[in-house]
């Protein structure tokens, strides 16, 4: 039982919308359209037959009396009278044919249920032999009676016989019923543009956007959430402006005493030693550097409209002080929204890790369906898969894939990556296709 339910579900799901606005319309619109549907069936099935079986029996009593006054008719004056008085009394108009056989039966249209009531009523109160057509002439009812010397023939409006006026009922209720929706369309529309509001703001945030003229509104439950907002937006923002504040201080400090160890170094008599001292000065203040800029992640910068085709001139430059082949290709438009700084520095440490493990360097980029895609290829020895993650994590080093020798603290694809999901994309590790080495994917919305 529960598996068809769950693929019932899953069907349901794919098949209905997604947005707020539109599901809510749907929860509004949907039972208005079936209970005005089962109530206009019921009505209208009970009031369409009601309706049609008192004209029907009407119309077959005034049958019924001009066939007695047919029957005891003698003269042509009298018959003459009779059909002037079914003409200005009762509307019919009525016909002495000579007493030949009647017409064959003609089809029965399954839902006609004018030929049903009028074929019971005149069978159950006149009881003579009869044909009827309600199909022929659209508007008109033709009606035989065979009388023991002729037959009478009976023509009435097909309006006399059954409701034909229902279709006002049907059109006076679809029309309150789409002033209806469109009334709730607008105060609907009204009640979710505050959360679509932020919902912007959100993702905003979370790129690192800057967000302009947001302020709480709509329904009191959503007023709640976008004032939470807020205040874990300035939580935020306060948290990262003392860290920052804490990091510069900090990195004062430790940048005097680096700078006292220069000048005290530079006083001694040049020497294996000494400058083996001077590498390692230079070695803490790189580490120094790296590890401030982890834990600051740039967060201070603002997103702008970034020229992606020069940011990948500057990776190519990169690649050539370190003396490998680099190329590069862009598709789609090169401007994008993001933090310029950040996202190079991002890029400059997949690039640099490349150059210095691999001879050969591409790098591909993709601006298409509001993602900006880069890939970085390169011919060195790769990293394993089972390793893959593990060299995003801070301060981890791969001592078998990749050289000691070339340095660094290990922060590199860590600040990356953390760059990356700060625009609100990612960073993942793969084979290259084509070189043969690793490949780094970035991908971020824009």
């Amino acid at each position: 039982m529960a598996v068809p339910y769950r693929a019932f579900a899953g069907a349901l799901y794919r098949r209905t919308p997604k947005g707020l606005f539109a599901r809510t319309l749907l929860i509004i619109v949907a039972p208005l359209v079936i209970m005005q549907a089962v109530l206009a069936f019921v009505f209208l099935e009970r009031h369409y037959n009601l309706v049609t079986q008192r004209l029907s029996d009407a119309v077959v009593r005034d049958i019924a009396l001009l066939t007695t006054l047919a029957e005891s008719a003698e003269s042509e004056e009298g018959i003459a009278g009779l059909t002037e008085m079914a003409r200005r009394d009762l509307s019919l108009a009525i016909s002495i044919l000579p007493p030949e056989p009647l017409p064959p039966p003609r089809p029965k249209p399954f839902f006609d249920i004018v030929d049903r009531y009028l074929s019971q009523q005149i069978a159950a109160r006149i009881g003579k032999p009869f044909w009827i057509d309600t199909v022929g002439r659209s508007s008109f009812v033709e009606i035989r009676i065979k009388l023991p010397d002729n037959v009478l023939r009976v023509i009435a409006r097909r309006s006399q016989t059954y409701a034909s006026n229902s279709h006002f009922f049907i059109v006076w209720m679809v029309s309150t019923s789409l002033i209806l929706v469109v009334i709730a369309l607008l105060f609907l529309r009204n009640q979710t543009r505050p959360v679509e509001r932020l919902a912007t703001a959100a993702e905003n945030f979370g790129k690192g956007r800057p967000i302009e003229d947001f302020r709480p509104s709509g329904a009191r439950e959503v007023r709640r959430a976008a004032q939470a907002f807020i205040e874990m937006r300035r939580r935020i923002e306060r948290q990262i402006e003392q860290r920052t504040t804490m990091l510069a201080g900090v990195s004062h400090d430790l940048r005097t005493v680096l700078t006292r160890f220069r000048l005290q170094l530079a006083l001694f008599p040049d020497s294996e030693e000494v400058r083996a001292l001077q590498h390692d000065v230079d070695e803490m203040k790189t580490m120094l550097e790296d590890y401030l800029a982890f834990a600051r992640g740039e967060g201070d910068e603002q997103a702008q409209l970034t020229d992606i085709g020069l940011l990948f001139e500057d990776l190519e430059a990169e690649v050539e002080i370190l003396g490998g082949a680099v190329s590069s290709r862009l598709d789609g438009p090169p401007m994008v929204n993001l933090r310029p700084s950040a996202f190079k520095r991002a890029l400059t440490n997949l690039v640099t890790n490349a150059a210095r493990h691999g001879s050969e360097v591409r790098i591909e980029g993709r601006n298409a369906d509001g993602w900006l895609t880069i890939t970085i290829d390169d011919n060195g020895p790769g990293i394993p898969e089972d390793e893959r993650e593990n060299v995003f994590r801070p301060f981890y080093q791969l001592d078998q894939a990749r050289n000691r020798d070339t340095g660094g603290s290990g922060l590199g694809l860590a600040i990356s990556r953390d760059i990356a999901r700060a625009h609100g994309g990612d960073i993942v590790l793969g084979a290259s296709d084509g070189l043969g080495g690793l490949r780094a994917r970035v991908r971020i919305p824009v």
